[in-house]
């Protein structure tokens, strides 16, 4: 029969079947006679399966298949270009929307953004001048910085609720959390048109259009100033506001009742804050534009203006309960958690690279300087905080080591634009060694601070303050041979004075001010929580909810109340 795809072997009423066909999809028995169902052959009822009714059928599938392969190798017309290389477009279409959950087109977003952006550039490229695209990088930049400063209040919030006690853990968060967005609207309602308004009283303090209104020149921006974009400025100053505010928080942790620290942060960001920062960065009578006190990035302006109102504020409230004995000694109430403490200090150090080197205003070659100045002393500062607790106690304090690495970075805040890197050094290497006594001598007066923060920006923002009047170098690489020199470099006692004073004058306003604050709300509102919610924990007393729900509760300083 010449169908080459027929095997098999089989009977049709005895008579043997040398076909077999391929596409047979089995045996089928009627009136007692086997028969090869072959596809499109039925067979007949009543009479038996004949093989001449086998050989018709596959005839004509066979015909079909000869026809369907030869149309295989028909020559068919060369396909363009177009239709071989792009895809038809409802089958894109049906490949990025079609299929359930295909997140395949989000990828095309990015993509599509630059295009739009560079073409944009392109079209107005004629246009632009060196000095455009310097203004359009110092703005990013300083934004990039912003965000880094404004990551550091997650760093704030993990490293205060891990060293405070598992009790206190929410109320610690909220703080952290909310200080942040108070800080951002008192700073926007008056703060800044205090800190940089020009049509200030004598350099005293500052006044412009509230609600950061009016033009950009009313605050020092522009050509002429400093040439940020406005909205750029604020954003990365009320990041700095939010940090004073940050400092109270840890000092004053686990006894202050909620409302009343709400309140005294928004007088802190919203009067205080603002008026000594108008005197060094303002333009203010000691800063740079006046006597020439010298602050880069904050030690004095950011760090011991928190750090002052966060002592006063402990010693208005007093210690915690079972902190100290009826004859002095001090307990230890140790943190719940030092594995998110440490992850806070991580979170801090990362985000001083914003701090500092952000406090540049622009994007040039100092930044980067300034960023490894930072890194040396917040390394020095670790290192010499951990012998030295090793030494004191006969192990290494983990707690004192990433304390260490904050004074590290608080001490070289003022002059990490001015100090060489054997100075950036020198500086973080003291401020670890000091961190760790002042936690101890804080203790010895009762001042009672359960993360540090007083030790760590108050102690450590003077010293680095000072170290300005040390180991200014005007031969490093920001200064190139013109700056401020330190005593050590030759400068003589005029800059270490002018520190001094700086120190003085910014302590005693900060201390007068914040503790008028401190006793207006104590006598309106009550400064502190009941010893019964203090000892059950703020959580439950002030937020009605706990961090861990369903974990095992320390009940160790509970005693009498559950």
């Amino acid at each position: 029969m010449g169908v080459s795809n027929l095997k098999g072997f089989g009977s049709v009423h005895g008579s043997p079947v040398g076909l077999h066909a391929g596409n047979a999809v089995g045996l089928s028995s009627h009136t007692g006679s086997l028969c090869w169902r072959i596809a499109g052959v039925e067979p007949i009822p009543g009479r038996p399966c004949l093989l001449s009714d086998c050989v018709e059928g596959t005839s004509v599938k066979m015909s079909n298949l000869v026809l369907r392969n030869r149309s295989r190798f028909r020559r068919r017309p060369k396909p363009s270009f177009w239709s071989a290389s792009v895809p038809p477009f409802d089958r894109v279409v049906k490949r990025l929307f079609g299929r359930t959950g295909s997140w395949a087109w989000v990828a095309c977003i990015p993509l599509a953004l630059v295009i739009l952006a560079a073409w944009g550039v392109a079209a107005h490229a004629q246009e632009l001048t060196a000095e455009d695209v310097q203004v359009s990088l110092n703005n990013i930049w300083v934004l990039i910085a912003s965000f880094l400063v404004i990551f550091m209040n997650a760093g704030f919030a993990m490293l205060e609720t891990g060293f405070c006690r598992q009790k206190n853990a929410v109320n610690v968060l909220s703080k952290n959390l909310i200080v942040f967005a108070l800080a951002t609207l008192s700073f926007w309602f008056t703060g800044f048109a205090l800190m940089f308004g020009t049509n200030g009283a004598g350099g005293w303090i500052g006044w412009g259009n509230f609600f950061l209104g009016g033009a950009p020149e009313l605050y020092g921006l522009g050509p002429d100033g400093v040439n940020l974009t406005k909205d750029t400025f604020f954003l990365f100053q009320a990041a700095f506001a939010g940090t004073a505010a940050t400092i109270v928080s840890g000092a004053v942790a686990e006894r202050i009742r909620f409302i009343d620290f709400i309140i005294f942060s928004v007088l802190l960001t919203a009067i205080a804050y603002p008026i000594t920062g108008h005197w060094i960065w303002g333009g203010g009578w000691l800063g740079g534009a006046g006597l020439g006190f010298h602050d880069f990035a904050g030690s004095t302006v950011v760090h011991s203006v928190g750090g002052w109102a966060a002592l006063m504020g402990a010693a208005f409230l007093g210690p915690r309960i079972g902190k100290y004995t009826a004859e002095g000694q001090v307990n230890a109430l140790p943190g719940h958690n030092l594995s998110i403490a440490t992850l806070g200090g991580f979170i801090l150090w990362l985000g001083w690279f914003g701090f500092n080197p952000g406090s540049q205003l622009a994007a040039d070659s100092a930044a980067s300087y300034i960023a490894v100045t930072t890194n040396l002393a917040a390394a020095a500062g670790g290192v010499a905080a951990t012998a030295t607790s090793w030494l004191l106690s006969g192990k290494p304090d983990l707690s004192m080591t990433i304390n260490g690495v904050l004074a590290g970075l608080v001490g070289v805040t003022a002059g990490c634009y001015v100090v060489g890197y054997a100075g950036a050094f020198w500086i973080g290497l003291i401020a670890g060694i000091l961190v760790v006594f002042a936690v101890g001598f804080f203790d010895s007066i009762k001042i009672d601070d359960p993360v540090g923060a007083i030790s760590v920006h108050l102690v450590n923002g003077i010293w680095g303050t000072l170290a300005v009047g040390l180991f200014a170098n005007p031969n490093n690489f920001t200064q190139g041979g013109e700056g401020i020199a330190g005593l050590f470099y030759g400068g003589g006692v005029g800059q270490l004075g002018l520190q001094i004073l700086g120190i003085l004058v910014v302590g005693l306003f900060t201390v007068v001010l914040s503790s008028i604050f401190w006793m207006v709300i104590k006598s309106i509102f009550g400064l502190r929580v009941t010893p019964e919610e203090e000892m059950k924990g703020l959580d439950i007393g002030e937020h009605g909810m706990e961090a861990y729900s369903g974990f095992l509760k320390d009940t160790t300083d509970m005693t009498g109340v559950i």
